[in-house]
């Protein structure tokens, strides 16, 4: 089982293919194998890494008391290191995207492009998303403890879809992933969700990032995650936005042809620009 040593943890990895190299971050309880569908139809052409974040998946938990997006983006941080990548781009989904922007924006020369897909800046914008980013999340701690996650997340897909069709996306898609890899820890999952409920507190400067960035979501997606993609757009100098058909908050499993497309466009755009690397 291929692992490398970061910030005092064992993380698990696997590198496919050859070619500029591309680094994938999951979304939050599930895994490195949510990108199988990107990393068949991209390795061909390009050195395809996916990882399992801490506390997912293979990767090691830890008995630190919280996890925090500074945290995560340092363990990333050490898996460049340990696999010698140098310029690669990053595409990081939901919590992969909040890790990838504050690694992005905390060492803007080290990528090469930056991907963020069906994700959210620190700031909350507006009441309704504090609702959801903060109260509804945090509220699924004591059920996910009593419950499990799978059945708590299962209520709260159903939930989210009465109230904003479609957003929950291809639920079965993510039941399949979970059935398939290790089951999560339920003080992980707990540090894990409040991970996302504290971003707010994460200092990101996304001034700071100044490379090409693709911008994703799905169709239907929450209104403030769409909100965001907006505000990414007009916050980095070289962005483009690009909203995935017929798919919800898992666009890329949603949606895995079209998804897959987009990165290839941009990928082929963005690794064959010598002018693209930042500084």
């Amino acid at each position: 089982m291929p692992t490398v040593r970061t910030n005092n943890i064992e993380t698990y990895y696997e590198r496919r293919g050859a070619g500029p190299p591309v680094v994938f971050v999951h979304a939050a309880l599930l895994d490195h194998s949510m990108w199988d569908e990107q990393v068949a139809a991209l390795s061909d052409d390009y050195t395809t890494v996916t990882y399992d974040v801490r506390g997912h998946g293979k990767t090691d938990g830890s008995d630190d008391a919280v996890y925090t997006m500074d945290r995560y983006a340092a363990d990333l941080h050490d898996l460049f290191e340990a696999l010698d990548l140098e310029q690669p781009v990053v595409c990081g989904l939901s919590l992969g995207g909040m890790i990838a922007q504050t690694y992005a924006a905390a060492h803007p020369g080290r990528i090469r492009g930056l991907v963020l897909a069906d994700t959210f800046s620190p700031p909350i914008r507006t009441r309704g998303e504090w609702f959801l980013r903060r109260v509804v999340l945090n509220a699924l701690i004591p059920p996910v403890r009593l419950l499990g996650i799978e059945r708590v997340e299962k209520a709260n897909v159903w939930l989210t879809d009465r109230f904003f069709g479609g957003a929950g996306g291809d639920y079965e898609s993510v039941e399949r992933l979970r059935e398939s890899g290790p089951k999560m820890d339920t003080k992980e999952v707990t540090k894990v969700i409040r991970s996302i409920t504290r971003f707010h507190e994460t200092t990101v400067e996304l001034g700071a990032i100044t490379v090409p960035t693709l911008v994703l979501y799905g169709e239907n997606e929450l209104p403030y995650v769409k909100q965001h993609a907006a505000a990414f757009g007009a916050t980095f100098p070289v962005a483009e936005l690009d909203e995935i058909p017929d798919a919800g908050h898992a666009s890329n499993l949603d949606n895995p042809a079209y998804f897959s497309a987009a990165l290839r466009t941009f990928f082929t755009r963005t690794l064959n620009d010598a002018d693209s690397i930042g500084a």
